[in-house]
């Protein structure tokens, strides 16, 4: 009988070890997480507009809980926003970390160019989004300077240019997913300078929200999240890590930056940028590395979904053609289809001619525009801007909405662009 139970008992064990392999290894494809990601986002947008779901989509999402003995009251949308995108920022952390120390942004020299690009990403679409919606202020059907939305509502120019930071993200999973279906054959230079380019971007949005969209409460909590900054440093580098303890510091992290007013996915950030990156103790891997490989699953298959769920659930009173001309939609869609291309396509070329950077070998400018033009799907990052920088509900399901339609069509012109171009370098090889 223990003979049995025990053969029993591995079979239990090689099929949960079985499906854990299966799970790493959907987590890992940047096509199945990148498409999986989508369906929840359309679903999103699906459930909080059929008639039949709405009511109880937006019930879900407003079902409040909070944590005791703080100000901590969020509703499961919010939730899903400001503590399961928390997983999503320390896999961006621990990433940002190993790149740092070993991986592609180790050597400054190498990385100009894909870094300088992740700038002029950046810095262009915003005077796109703004030179759009002034234009609609402008020359628009409503009063001057004021900007008519998709409802009908007349908005001041100020309150519509709070979105200029919405489109300056790049989404790393949905890039890299565009990539991987489009563009097998290319060099895999291409995909080093889009993983660098999208790998800084990351960081200057981290940055950018952590400077433009964060309302700085009392200077006391700021102690305390430096305090926890220093244990978890401490504990993560011990011989034995006391996961316990290492739990305990990250959710006081949280809870920290959420007081202090900093948005409190960014402690993810944080604490990432902490752990060791280099093998200690003798260890075959470095710990960052290894703890991203372990949290991609639940990042890529549960938070991001579901933070793509209620991102898009946002309820419209009609989806028209009058939704599709908003200023607020067309500004952001015309900024990351156009800007991010032009921004990243401009700092290359300026880089490359007038600075003495250089690309890798074999790369010249002009191939860098198909993967550019992938760098236009916001998505995630550009998501959770939008929320922040919006107050006004309608302003900012508008907002999730230019993002949507501006990261399907780059995705969309991306994709063609990058199976062209892989075809054009397979008969070259041949």
């Amino acid at each position: 009988m223990r003979v049995a139970d025990m053969g029993t008992g591995n079979d239990a064990k090689a099929r949960t070890g079985g499906v854990w392999h299966t799970i790493r290894r959907v987590a890992a494809s940047d096509t199945i997480s990148g498409l999986i990601m989508l369906g929840f986002a359309l679903a999103g947008l699906l459930l909080a507009n059929i008639p039949a779901t709405a009511h109880v989509f937006e019930a879900v999402s407003e079902i409040h809980i909070g944590v005791p003995h703080t100000n901590i009251d969020l509703g499961i949308g919010h939730w899903a926003q400001d503590g399961l995108l928390t997983v999503f920022f320390l896999v961006v952390g621990l990433d940002l970390k190993q790149e740092l120390t070993t991986g592609s942004l180790a050597n400054p020299k190498a990385a100009a160019v894909p870094m300088a690009c992740a700038v002029g990403g950046m810095a262009v679409p915003p005077v796109l989004f703004l030179l759009t919606v002034s234009l609609f202020s402008m020359f628009g059907p409503g009063p001057a300077g004021m900007d008519v939305v998709a409802t009908g509502s007349a908005h001041a120019f100020a309150d519509i240019a709070r979105g200029w930071a919405v489109p300056t993200a790049t989404d790393i999973a949905f890039s890299l997913a565009v990539l991987a279906l489009f563009a097998k054959g290319l060099p895999g230079s291409i995909r080093a300078f889009l993983m660098t380019l999208a790998t800084v971007d990351d960081l200057l949005g981290v940055i950018v929200i952590a400077l433009f969209f964060s309302s700085l409460n009392a200077w006391y909590w700021f102690l305390g999240i430096a305090a926890c900054a220093v244990a978890w440093a401490w504990l993560v580098r011990r011989r034995r890590v006391p996961w316990p303890a290492v739990a305990v510091i990250g959710v006081l992290a949280w809870v920290m930056m959420f007081e202090a007013g900093v948005h409190p996915t960014l402690s993810g950030v944080l604490v990432g940028l902490l752990t060791p990156a280099r093998e200690v103790h003798g260890e075959s891997t470095p710990r960052a590395e290894r703890y991203k490989d372990k949290l991609q699953p639940f990042s890529a298959l549960l938070a991001l979904p579901i933070f793509a769920l209620f991102a898009t659930g946002v309820h419209f009173e009609t989806l028209s053609v009058q939704m599709l001309l908003s200023p607020v939609v067309m500004g952001i869609a015309v900024a990351l289809v156009v800007g991010k291309p032009v921004g990243i396509m401009l700092t290359a070329w300026l880089s490359t001619h007038l600075a003495g950077l250089k690309l890798a070998k074999g790369l010249r400018v002009r191939d860098l525009f198909p993967a550019a033009c992938a760098c236009g799907i916001g998505f995630t990052v550009s998501f959770l801007i939008a929320s922040l920088a919006y107050v006004d509900t309608e302003l900012s399901g508008e907002a999730r909405f230019g993002v949507l339609m501006g990261s399907l069509i780059s995705a969309a012109i991306a994709g063609v662009l990058l199976s062209r171009q892989a075809k054009r370098f397979r008969e070259r090889i041949d």
